[in-house]
């Protein structure tokens, strides 16, 4: 029986959730497994991992393959770089205190990738939304801009109308008076 750690698909559609387990080979990729040795979930930014470590180291030392993405999850996660090292200690090229100096140093290296990627991710977040209020404050003012163009050009063309009426009334105020100035000479002349 040939035992791989892979990762077996569970979650909804457009949705993935992976369950890491070291399975049979002839088994299904979804299918019986050995035992489950963590989870992972793509969709999180950056990924999340919750891994057994212990078990997962285990199942290396006994011999078990590994996929190319779950190698590269135990690879981020330090159990494939713990199995190295536990080869040297067998080799007895370093101690078991020299072991856990290397094995922390990998782990703060790891730490410190990871707060430099997070803060990485919430900058470029907050300038990203920073780029789009700029860029709505602008639309607002181009549309501000064109709304006050509007209503000068209906305020402008309400003057001119009211100019226009007021320029008729006067013309028909003149004619009026003009046709009552004759009326009134015809009216003063008989008299005389």
């Amino acid at each position: 029986m040939a035992v791989k750690i892979r990762l077996a698909r569970h979650g909804r559609k457009a949705s993935p959730f992976y369950h890491i387990v070291a399975a049979d080979s002839r088994k299904s990729r979804d299918g019986k497994f050995i035992e489950k040795i963590g989870t992972y979930n793509p969709k999180t930014n950056p990924a999340t991992v919750e891994l057994k470590f212990d078990r997962a180291l285990y199942w290396l030392e006994v011999g078990a393959e590994t996929t190319d993405t779950a190698r590269s999850i135990l690879k981020h996660e330090g159990v494939l770089y713990m199995k190295h090292l536990k080869g040297g200690v067998k080799k007895g090229a370093f101690d078991e205190k020299a072991l856990e100096a290397k094995f922390q140093a990998f782990l703060d290296a790891k730490e410190k990738k990871a707060a430099e990627y997070a803060s990485k991710v919430k900058s470029n977040a907050e300038s990203f939304a920073k780029k789009k209020f700029e860029e709505e404050v602008e639309i607002n003012k181009q549309r501000e801009a064109k709304i006050a163009e509007k209503n000068a050009a209906l305020a402008a063309a309400e003057e001119a109308k009211k100019a226009e009426e007021a320029a008729a009334a006067a013309e028909e105020s003149a004619e009026a008076t003009a046709e009552e100035a004759p009326a009134a000479e015809a009216t003063e002349t008989p008299a005389e």
